[in-house]
């Protein structure tokens, strides 16, 4: 299957910062300023080609398993309680804040987790060793002789960030950062990235992401191309957000992989392309790439909920929309991961569309997300049994909701 695999890596960062912007506060856009200033740190040093674009890539996904971190971590594999989490955060000193964003088990599960993209140049060890200060006072206790250059720059290029407003720095602020970083080389980093630092990013080049964004520029910079990817490769991407996706929440753990193995499956059964059931199977891991911008707080709350709090739990839907309609080549995933809430009867969101509108691959997706809900459990219900769903199911196609005959078919396959 051909994929600009770069251009969606940018699409789906969007969503990614977001979570870390409103889980802890980090400036939004702050995976693509930690792309950006290591790219221009990466270019001064000589990297180029597929190097140079895929550690670019590599650095807007140094925070990847946040959300996994998170929950497995600091919430012992509970349900994260978003109020709560602030609240630990805002009382926590300095410090420790940075001792909390930049704990070894983040890293450890990051690099764990960007082994499954098809990086076809070496990324080995940037992940892990992007917390480690070159003194060995990092999580891990590793010297800048134990750690390669590439983790070195994606760390200052994060402290950077993290420590800085990028996006309302003037020349005063820049002058005191570089004076600030220069004098902790060989201490929090190595001497040859503050070198790097230094010759590479310009008071310059912050005004330039002021003005464009650290997208605009990064896409300008380095034009992705379309590369052909194994059907392994692609289901690996998948996995890749969708374990992002399902880690957000204890409430919807391993629900992407679900409805992806299962449109899969039905799109097998369909007798759809080798190609085409890989897309669906991308389609059903991204359908909810939009709840990563869903606070916690509503979307794990188990009481009813209000009236305002289900329409904004709604706004998920389109939000995936909004992620996925800017990458390339994938016009169908779009529409067929983001319209898996509508209903024949135009009772669905985010658009109210009614059967007509609607594809059968989208209405297969609408039903293969109804079945994985009903079929899991969850901290406030246990899954129901093939039979018992299949027979809410029904009572949906005779309300005039879902496809009858996909019901039919899901009751075949699945009931085996």
């Amino acid at each position: 299957m051909k994929l600009n695999f770069m251009n969606l890596l940018y699409t789906l960062s969007d969503a990614l910062d977001m979570v870390e912007h409103n889980m802890i506060g980090v400036q939004s856009a702050h995976g693509k300023h930690v792309a950006y200033i290591s790219y221009l740190m990466a270019k001064k040093y000589g990297m180029k080609g597929d190097e140079l674009e895929e550690f670019t890539g590599c650095a807007l996904l140094h925070d990847n398993a946040f959300t996994e971190y998170v929950r497995e971590e600091l919430m012992g594999g509970s349900a994260v309680d978003a109020s709560e989490l602030k609240r630990r955060i805002e009382i926590l000193d300095s410090r420790q804040y940075m001792d909390f964003i930049s704990h070894s088990a983040h890293s450890v599960m990051g690099e764990k987790n960007i082994s499954l993209l098809p990086f076809r140049t070496d990324i080995k060890d940037v992940i892990l060793y992007h917390h480690e200060n070159a003194d060995g006072t990092g999580p891990m206790r590793k010297m800048s002789y134990q750690t390669n250059l590439k983790s070195q720059i994606v760390h200052l290029a994060d402290m950077f960030d993290l420590t800085c407003n990028i996006m309302t720095m003037n020349y005063d602020d820049f002058c005191k950062s570089t004076s600030a970083i220069r004098q902790n080389a060989g201490k929090y980093f190595s001497g040859r990235s503050v070198e790097l630092f230094v010759d590479a990013v310009s008071y310059e080049d912050i005004c330039y992401l002021q003005d464009y964004s650290a997208e605009v520029i990064l896409r300008r910079e380095l034009p992705s191309k379309n590369k052909n990817y194994t059907e392994e490769e692609i289901k690996n991407i998948a996995a890749f957000f969708a374990r992002i996706v399902d880690c957000k929440s204890s409430f919807i753990k391993n629900h992407s992989f679900g409805v992806a193995e299962k449109v899969g499956l039905m799109g097998k059964f369909y007798g759809f392309s080798d190609e085409k059931c890989t897309r669906l199977y991308l389609a059903g891991a991204l359908h909810d790439i939009g709840k990563l911008i869903i606070d916690n707080d509503v979307l794990e709350k188990t009481e009813k909920l209000s009236e305002s709090e289900y329409s904004y739990v709604k706004t998920h839907a389109d939000a995936t929309y909004q992620v996925l309609r800017k990458a390339k080549g994938l016009s169908d995933v779009t529409a067929w991961a983001s319209r898996h809430h509508e209903k024949l009867n135009g009772s669905g969101y985010p658009h109210g569309l009614f059967a007509k509108d609607l594809s059968h691959e989208e209405r297969l997706m609408t039903c293969c997300d109804i079945y994985q809900a009903l079929t899991e459990d969850t901290p406030y219900k246990k899954a129901l049994s093939h039979k018992n769903a299949i027979s809410v199911m029904r009572d949906m196609v005779t309300r005039g909701e879902i496809d009858s005959s996909i019901v039919s078919d899901m009751d075949s396959i699945f009931g085996i």
